[in-house]
């Protein structure tokens, strides 16, 4: 379960944005959306056990350009970075291109190179991780600046077990992380010793260092929890791949989880599978009278086939019980089909792995009291001076006063009305006029 990610002067973030997962206090209703676990925490240096409530999703609004895809790329270009372990540029074409070209990251309206912070919470294995990262990218576009790593921390259970900012230091003596640890490590001063000789500015311990020497178990555990998390920028280009080595008879075959969705959506007339050609396999749409095969993007509706794409996605979700993290999740969607989506995320008999929803939006449907819990309606806005993006949640408006949000206000009215900000007015007239007055040449 994600509780929390945070990032620093990436893109349009100059300040510190912290996107919580962790379910607001003093908020009522919906409870059964929540996801609940409980860990013992040795902040203290003793156990003292602590339940944890996390929201099983979120919707993230803001107009165009305020910065909304900005902290689904940071989650990318995190994830992305750490699994990869280092901070050179990559030459594998990806659909967010800050993750392969790094001099993308900073934010360009800075006047000196600040250094760029990730931090992430999360839960798994029964265990509470909370890992940060700071790193000196240099600045925007600069692609031939000495990048180096600033400093990394990890915590697990609330208690810290490695600093590397001036010096890396171990802490390995609580009693819960003994079953994890290499025989190594009962060696901390050797350990550390080893891990400076190997260790470069531009790779991280978690992913060198720790994993070797220290704890193979833990890395694997937080390198696998990424891993499975899925983070989607640009969702419309996702088009699933059918495996040709599961085509049965070597020709094609109908999938009945694909056909059942297709039905649902009002597909009656014809099946759904993938059938092999000369690439490997693709998804088509079968017609048993004329006994033909079709590519879905070509016979099907845009919105049939994105929801056909991102259907495989959402069913490993739920069954991994992972995030998924979807950029404008909804284009082309009917608004029924993804509240269904979400009702199913917030069921916890189907959600049983507690995976989470996690999308931005243009559509105030969504706003909507019956739908969302106020801690899991989030705004992004945009200081036209500063050019800085600033996040924050319903929630975060409390309860009392003039600006306080109730349960029973219409927060769909209130959001058009400019009550919540995270909107601008938008007038093209002026510059359409000044078009049409322009005098076409001869």
């Amino acid at each position: 379960m994600l509780l929390e990610f945070k990032t620093k002067n990436f893109k349009s973030f100059q300040d510190e944005m912290v996107f919580s997962m962790q379910a607001a206090p003093k908020q009522k209703g919906m409870e059964y959306s929540l996801l609940k676990g409980r860990y013992s925490s040795y902040k203290t240096g003793k156990a003292l056990s602590k339940n944890i409530e996390v929201l099983s999703s979120a919707v993230i609004y803001g107009a165009n350009a305020s910065g909304k895809t900005n902290i689904i790329s940071a989650i990318d270009a995190f994830k992305t970075i750490i699994l990869r372990g280092n901070i050179d540029n990559s030459d594998t074409p990806t659909l967010n291109p800050c993750t392969a070209s790094l001099e993308l990251i900073p934010n360009k309206d800075t006047s000196e190179n600040k250094p760029v912070s990730f931090a992430i919470k999360f839960f798994t294995n029964d265990l509470l991780f909370s890992y940060e990262t700071e790193i000196d990218f240099g600045g925007f576009l600069q692609n031939e600046y000495d990048r180096k790593i600033v400093s990394e921390r990890l915590f697990i259970n609330d208690a810290e077990i490695f600093d590397r900012t001036r010096e890396l230091r171990l802490n390995l003596k609580h009693s819960f992380l003994k079953r994890y640890l290499t025989d190594f490590s009962k060696r901390p001063d050797e350990a550390v010793k080893l891990a400076r000789e190997g260790l470069s500015e531009k790779e991280f311990f978690l992913v060198k260092g720790f994993s070797t020497i220290v704890s193979p178990a833990i890395s694997s555990m937080i390198q696998n929890y990424l891993k499975k998390m899925d983070v989607i920028v640009s969702s419309n280009q996702i088009e699933i791949q059918a495996d040709p080595k599961k085509i049965q008879n070597n020709i094609a075959y109908i999938d009945a989880g694909l056909t059942d969705i297709a039905k649902e959506m009002g597909i009656t007339s014809n099946a759904i599978g993938p059938i092999k050609n000369d690439n490997g396999a693709e998804i088509c749409s079968f017609f048993q009278k004329e006994s033909k095969a079709v590519p879905i993007k070509i016979f099907e509706s845009y919105g049939t086939c994105r929801f056909i794409n991102l259907f495989p996605i959402i069913a490993r979700s739920l069954k991994k019980g992972s995030p998924l993290i979807v950029d404008e999740f909804d284009v082309s969607l009917h608004p029924f089909v993804l509240m269904n989506v979400i009702s199913i995320y917030h069921n916890d008999e189907i959600n049983k792995n507690k995976a989470q929803l996690i999308f931005n939006t243009h559509n105030p449907i969504f706003l909507n009291k019956n739908i969302f819990r106020r801690d899991e309606i989030k705004f992004v806005e945009r200081d036209d001076e500063t050019h800085g993006s600033m996040h924050y949640a319903l929630s975060d408006f409390g309860t009392e006063g003039k600006k306080g949000v109730r349960k029973t206000e219409d927060y769909m009215k209130n959001y058009f009305i400019n009550k919540y900000g995270a909107i601008r007015s938008i007038d093209f007239t002026s510059i359409f006029q000044k078009l049409m007055d322009e005098v076409e040449p001869l």
